[in-house]
């Protein structure tokens, strides 16, 4: 479903330059045209339009992979018409599905037999892939309930409150509390001891996160298990753990390998894994991984027939394409552990280098880890003449899209921008960036804080604090840009 807001009277029709040679009236934007055009036609009014877009490559923001090799696209483009529910009709689509899935098992150390298949379904992401771990321990913990005659009517998930949004989404979509860790200023990831603290008997389980959205930092997967078996221990509770590893997982196991997170822990019963970040995949593929059959309730897969063999499934999504799955096992093979582990060093080289050169302005506090995802989060040491938001708009003057946010509660009084290090971003974009980030400081420092005066003009009834003021400004410049992008947005 897509929530869509329309133009304006006067922008209801498209009109394109080039296309005139095809085709002379405009066409209607919000209802489909009563005739047909030339293909050339269509082509190129799209293509205009999407010269708009911003460039992949230069989209900080974004975890998700926007480059792969030419033989991999090969491979996508040949198999862009398969779809992947039709086991049956694609028999080799369904068995490199299988080979994934087991070769990510092994990779998170799954307690396998040689000749034990691992347990876990390609998803279109990460969000589906914790909806189905959800799901599951919502069910596991429901049946053990009910077989111990008690209430099993109010499950609750204990996480930190640096969890994507995904989380919210599946607790409010299936109805599960989401009992939230609070963050602190300079620590900006889930406390384990808070957590543990916070579960109860009605805790289906805890989420940690492998590489925070927030600054890439790992959460302390180790010290978490063995709080919770302790308290397990004292209660008489089985509560486990789900380990959201959407863009840390293809990254500790090659450039952390001592670091125990994964199924090594026994409370730890499924992982979620991001194909399209830093598994290489183009947007559209995610994994999750069961610890063995018994942690996923048989009663939760289906089987179907009428696509021709019997055909268990355990998705929410049904028919989809096939191509990424393909390009995952392309990735897989190609690199193998040496090429994944050579990727993900020049990326945490390639942060450093953006993470030096940013401290050499000496404006900025690096808020992210030197350990964890590969990105760099860093905010204004001064930043009440202009902030974050500020920095973050005028870098799109040269293309660079840097997300500012602040931090959730209770360290939302904290701005941060975060630069996402890919494969594709090299060591000379990265000295580039630097260069761009200079210039737009040199620029700002030059212009008066129309921020700080509108913040001030606010507070003339009475005298506010230095931290009520820097709120004030981000809240000011927050609204400011979301009307920016209100008005480029007109639809969406």
């Amino acid at each position: 479903m897509v929530l869509s807001k329309t133009a304006s009277d006067s922008d209801e029709s498209i009109h394109s330059t080039f296309a005139s040679r095809y085709v002379r009236t405009s066409l209607p934007r919000f209802k489909m045209p009563e005739n047909s055009i030339p293909k050339d036609a269509a082509y190129q009014i799209i293509n205009d339009e999407l010269m708009l877009d911003g460039n992949p490559r230069l989209n900080l923001a974004s975890f998700v992979t926007t480059w792969m090799e030419p033989e991999c696209d090969k491979l996508m483009m040949a198999s862009i018409n398969k779809n992947y529910v039709d086991m049956d009709e694609y028999p080799v689509t369904t068995e490199l599905q299988n080979r994934c899935v087991n070769m990510i098992a092994h990779l998170f150390n799954a307690p396998l037999e040689d000749s034990e298949a691992a347990v876990g379904v390609g998803t279109v992401g990460s969000s589906e892939a914790i909806m189905l771990a959800g799901l599951a321990f919502k069910r596991k913990w429901q049946n053990t309930r009910k077989a111990q005659g008690l209430p099993y009517d109010k499950p609750n998930i204990v996480t930190g409150a640096n969890v994507q949004v995904c989380w919210e989404k599946f607790a409010r979509y299936f109805e599960v509390e989401l009992k939230e860790v609070k963050l602190s200023e300079g620590y900006y990831v889930m406390d384990p001891a808070k957590a543990v603290e916070m579960v109860d008997e009605n805790t289906i389980c805890v989420a940690a996160i492998l590489g925070s959205t927030l600054n890439g930092e790992f959460e302390d997967v180790k010290l978490l298990n063995d709080l919770l078996l302790e308290k397990n221990k004292q209660t008489g509770w089985d509560t486990p753990i789900h380990v959201d590893a959407a863009s840390g997982g293809f990254i500790a196991p090659f450039i952390y390998p001592e670091l125990e997170w994964d199924f090594r822990l026994p409370l730890v019963k499924s992982i979620n894994v991001s194909g399209h970040k830093y598994g290489l995949v183009y947007a559209g593929i995610g994994w999750v991984i069961w610890r063995s059959k018994e942690d996923l309730p048989e009663e939760l897969i289906f089987h179907i027939n009428y696509l021709g063999a019997d055909q268990p499934t355990f998705t929410l999504n049904f028919s989809k394409g096939s191509s990424q799955v393909i390009a995952q096992y392309y990735q897989l093979i190609r690199l193998g552990f040496e090429g994944y582990r050579n990727v993900m060093e020049n990326c945490h080289e390639n942060a450093m280098v953006l993470k030096q050169g940013l401290e050499k302005t000496g404006r900025f506090n690096i808020v992210s880890k030197d350990d964890g995802v590969p990105l760099v989060a860093f905010s204004l040491k001064d930043n009440k003449r202009h902030n974050e938001f500020e920095v973050a708009e005028m870098l799109r003057r040269f293309g660079w899209i840097v997300p500012a946010y602040t931090m959730p509660a209770d360290a939302q009084h904290v701005t941060v921008l975060r630069v996402v290090i890919r494969e594709d971003f090299s060591r000379t974009l990265a000295e580039r960036l630097v260069l761009d980030i200079t210039k737009v400081l040199h620029e700002l420092d030059s212009m008066p804080s129309k921020l700080l005066a509108a913040a001030q003009q606010n507070g003339k009834n009475g005298k506010k604090t230095d931290m009520e003021t820097q709120r004030e400004v981000a809240t000011y410049w927050k609204k400011f840009v979301s009307d920016i992008k209100t008005n480029r947005n007109k639809i969406c």
